[in-house]
């Protein structure tokens, strides 16, 4: 049975990292504007995600250290600093937005603004991670967060001509009316947050925390494989709900409130609550994941004690780094900036930085002092390079495709 319930690491690493609040809007206003045109990037996503995640939790496992203790050491300092400093301030950006996407939601249930909300949440997010047991953390939000399967029913109820959709999302096309750069643009998108950095760190970290050893290995490829693609089918039936009820009549997305539309519209208030409550945990989740990585990053590349539940008097530099990288999301929310343009423009910065976490991974994760006789698999290898081809060909068009659709206008 514990084995079991160890997979929700794997749950509140999908809900927290491929459904959080830039998934929820950004599949939401994929499936407005381009319909099934651009699903194919989901499953790309959700097999690279899996590919990463594997590799990053089998090192963990085997070594008892995580992501950025193991790069440091076998690719040396200086390219651990540049891989630090990118992650960092992609994790940080995506932090802002988690915890303004937990007040949006509250908004949602309550009509309070969300600015009012945004320093209790913040307080809230600070309490979990410092109070609340790990396993306990992942349960609570990781199983809360299957609310938003409601999104799956709510397709269902709608009934799609689903020939009509299978051959939209195995015949991908640039729809009329857009064009190629913009379509490009948000298939980069979609892939940055898939991809998101942060989903390993905290993985693989909680791998640590956990304290598995090689007997979890098949706990961890589990988490990996039950978790990510849940995440992706998630984010399937967001993007589904909006094609059949956004598309048609010509609205777009640009709120979480209208991310809810089309359960509302389907199921009436009790899917209205229950979506809500799905966007809560989704969002609390990933604030507590983005919250805990920048710490986790930080204090792993500079060798200082870390842990979620290792004592504030024993590992004081790494809650200090999470509760000031919390206060600074905060004040960072309360300057009025857009959480949802926060949030695409730090997917967008995930796919350039995530060249500098991949290809370290992959390069520990064929060494035989680390990793012993659990060196990639042939097939792991080729999967690897090959997706490794891809991330630093949507790292490279990335900035320039913002750039000339203006972030997708």
């Amino acid at each position: 049975m514990r084995k079991y319930v160890e997979v929700t690491l794997g749950v509140l690493t999908a809900i927290g990292g491929f459904v959080d609040i830039g998934d929820l809007v950004a599949n939401a206003a994929v499936g407005a504007r381009f319909r099934w045109s651009l699903a194919w990037v989901v499953v790309v996503g959700v097999v690279g995600i899996v590919l990463f995640a594997e590799m990053s939790g089998r090192v963990a496992t085997l070594t008892k250290r995580a992501t950025f203790d193991v790069v440091r050491e076998r690719l040396g300092p200086r390219f651990a600093l540049g891989n630090l400093i990118a992650s960092f301030f992609v994790t940080f950006l995506t932090l802002v937005a988690e915890i303004a996407g937990i007040a949006l939601a509250l908004q949602l249930a309550s009509s309070v603004n969300y600015l009012l909300l945004l320093p209790t949440c913040g307080a809230l997010v600070w309490v979990v991670i410092w109070r609340v047991q790990f396993e306990r953390m992942e349960r609570i939000f990781g199983l809360l967060g299957l609310a938003l399967i409601v999104f799956a029913v709510a397709v269902w109820r709608l009934g799609p001509d689903w020939g009509d959709v299978i051959h939209q999302a195995s015949h991908p096309a640039v729809p009329h009316g857009e064009g190629r750069p913009t379509y490009w643009y948000y298939a980069i998108a979609l892939f940055g947050a898939a991809m998101t950095p942060y989903e390993v760190f905290f993985f693989s970290s909680g791998a640590v925390e956990e304290k598995w050893d090689r007997a979890d290995l098949v706990t961890s490829r589990a988490n990996v494989l039950v978790g990510f693609p849940l995440g992706g089918f998630l984010s399937l039936a967001i993007m589904s709900g909006t094609a059949i009820v956004l598309a048609p009549r010509g609205i777009g997305v640009d709120h979480l409130s209208q991310v809810a539309l089309p359960v509302a519209a389907t199921l009436g208030r009790l899917g209205l609550v229950v979506v809500i409550i799905g966007f809560f945990a989704a969002t609390f989740g990933a604030a507590l994941e983005t919250g805990l990585s920048a710490g986790y990053t930080v204090a792993q590349y500079f060798g200082w004690p870390w842990g979620k539940g290792t004592k504030p008097v024993e590992a004081a530099r790494f809650h200090g780094v999470v509760l000031l990288s919390i206060l600074l999301a905060v004040a960072v929310g309360l300057t009025t900036v857009d959480p949802i343009k926060v949030t695409e423009y730090s997917i967008v910065f995930s796919a350039v930085a995530l060249p500098l976490t991949y290809f370290p991974i992959l390069v520990v994760a064929n060494d035989p002092e680390f990793m012993g006789d659990q060196v990639n698999s042939r097939l792991t290898n080729a999967l690897g390079s090959v997706f490794l081809v891809v991330i630093v060909v949507a790292a490279v068009a990335a900035i320039p495709l913002m750039l000339a659709t203006k972030a997708g206008m």
